[in-house]
């Protein structure tokens, strides 16, 4: 595990999108894992940038996101299809067929997290996944206290998931959905390399539990401890709650 420090998101967004620019253009193809929320935006937006520029294609690039609600259909407006495709995807070269998201209305949850499951490990299994975390170290919609051998499957949101995710439905915590479908731990911990994002303050008691705790199931980001290609990129406010002798430590590190 690695933790890189940079300023701000801004200067978050532009190292980690270089790195995933560099990775798809150094591969005939390239499996991608994506996250959605404000965290990831500053990467999509250089992403963007990066291929205007045309510095990088995503025309052999293939994606899987990590979750979507359960009850909304790729048309509502706070459904991640809509996410991905208002901020993403439509601003870039991918085709249609090659970016995967799950269907939160689908009559039947098991055969989906079961089918998209089976659609990774047909694309050779994901290369790199991105992600964020949420304020009490969840990653995807992996709950405390999720199982750490999960697969993709319905997950009951908790109480500070749905508050936080209220300002996307105009504060109203009524409007958002009590369930999801997501990717698992073991399925996230099955990618090649995981790339974690926090910024601000509000995520420095989890980035502090994944780096300077022990693994737990009630803070299942901890979990990346153990995976062998795992790096938390973070701006000064997500690190405040460090040991100062781990900031150095990690500090002093120059080279990714």
């Amino acid at each position: 595990m690695r933790l890189i420090i940079e300023e701000n998101p801004k200067e978050i967004g532009k190292k980690v999108a270089q790195i995933i620019a560099e990775k798809i253009n150094s591969a005939d193809k390239f499996v991608l894992g994506l996250p959605t929320g404000s965290t990831p935006l500053p990467i999509y937006q250089e992403l963007i940038n990066l291929v205007q520029q045309k510095k990088v294609s995503f025309q052999n690039v293939t994606t899987f996101n990590m979750d979507e609600y359960i009850g909304l259909d790729k048309n509502h407006p706070q459904s991640y299809y809509q996410f991905m495709w208002q901020n993403f995807f439509q601003h870039i070269d991918i085709p249609k067929e090659n970016f995967y998201l799950l269907d939160g209305v689908t009559e039947n949850f098991q055969k989906e997290a079961e089918d998209y499951e089976k659609k990774i490990i047909d694309h050779g299994g994901i290369n790199l996944f991105l992600g964020g975390i949420g304020s009490d170290g969840h990653i995807a919609f992996n709950e405390p206290f999720s199982s750490l051998n999960s697969r993709t499957r319905v997950e009951n949101l908790n109480r500070e998931t749905i508050v936080a995710n209220s300002r996307f439905f105009n504060g109203n915590e009524e409007e958002v959905p009590t369930q999801a479908l997501t990717v698992g731990v073991q399925t996230i911990m099955d990618a090649k390399e995981v790339f974690i994002v926090a910024t601000g303050e509000s995520k420095a008691r989890a980035i502090q539990q994944c780096i300077e705790a022990p693994i737990s199931h009630s803070c299942t980001a901890s979990t990346l401890q153990m995976h062998e290609n795992a790096y938390f990129f973070c701006d000064e406010a997500a690190i405040g709650e460090l040991k100062v002798s781990t900031y150095r430590y990690f500090k002093g590190m120059t080279k990714f």
